[in-house]
């Protein structure tokens, strides 16, 4: 409560101070609708999906929430057991999602370094980073060792990082990727695209359904041993000497590659 005796220059003080109050706030308002972007809601012709349009999605992730928020959305979804990441949103792009909890975990446990080694298997990679939590005040780690990771994973890994706010933000988010990606291609997005017409993709067709191959791995068996026949006839050892076939992913293959048919 302030005292005014009426008549006195206090009461002009008064007014004069009370003017400049409002004035200030009118300045303010003003400045706040110029410096603080209103939030941009997704544009609709962004969120009609095609029927066409699939997301594969690995098992663990069905009680994430997300494969259901991706339904709402209208995208067809299917659970396959992934060799890598834990989205498929076109052949060529992978997406590994980690609340932040678990991206910081990862890195103590060193889960992290294997991931992003398979992730190279694909053509495109992408990290979704979900949660509004502080990512430095985590498990206590020293903010410049996150810092770094998220370098390497930029610079040395090449794989880009989204944030996203919370699991409806971050289905949004695939959904606006899978329709822009499998826009790019007409063909139907299968786990195993269609027989291609030269012979270079035809090889590396074959060689990409090898257990454990896939796309990303074609190449680099095809480049390493320059022909399918090579490639048929190599051993569990000379098959390890291409970067990321370990000991497992050889002998899977050449367990199909000497196991007899047998016709039921």
């Amino acid at each position: 409560i302030v005292l005014v005796a009426k008549g006195t220059r206090d009461e002009a003080y008064r007014w004069v101070s009370f003017r400049k109050e409002k004035k200030m706030l009118e300045i303010l308002a003003s400045l706040k609708s110029k410096f603080i972007p209103q939030r941009r809601e997704p544009k609709q012709s962004e969120l009609i999906i095609p029927e066409e349009v699939v997301v594969y999605a690995d098992h663990r992730e069905k009680g994430s929430g997300i494969i259901k928020k991706l339904i709402d959305i209208g995208l067809k979804v299917e659970l396959k057991q992934l060799e890598v990441g834990d989205f498929l949103l076109s052949p060529r792009l992978v997406v590994e999602h980690k609340l932040i909890s678990d991206f910081v975990d990862s890195m103590i446990d060193r889960r992290l370094f294997t991931q992003l080694k398979e992730m190279q298997k694909y053509e495109k990679r992408l990290i979704i980073l979900e949660g509004a939590e502080d990512l430095y005040s985590q498990r206590n780690l020293p903010p410049n060792a996150i810092r770094g990771m998220l370098s390497v994973i930029a610079v040395d890994y090449a794989i880009p990082i989204i944030r996203t706010k919370d699991s409806e933000d971050t289905a949004l988010v695939m959904a606006i990727i899978a329709k822009r990606e499998q826009a790019k291609d007409s063909s139907s997005f299968t786990m195993h695209s269609a027989k291609p017409d030269s012979i270079r993709e035809q090889q590396e067709y074959v060689v990409s359904s090898l257990p454990g191959v896939g796309s990303g791995l074609a190449k680099p068996l095809l480049k390493h041993f320059s022909s399918i026949k090579k490639i048929v006839n190599a051993t569990e050892d000379e098959l390890r000497e291409v970067d990321l076939i370990g000991e497992k992913k050889a002998r899977k293959i050449r367990d199909l590659l000497d196991s007899e048919y047998f016709d039921l």
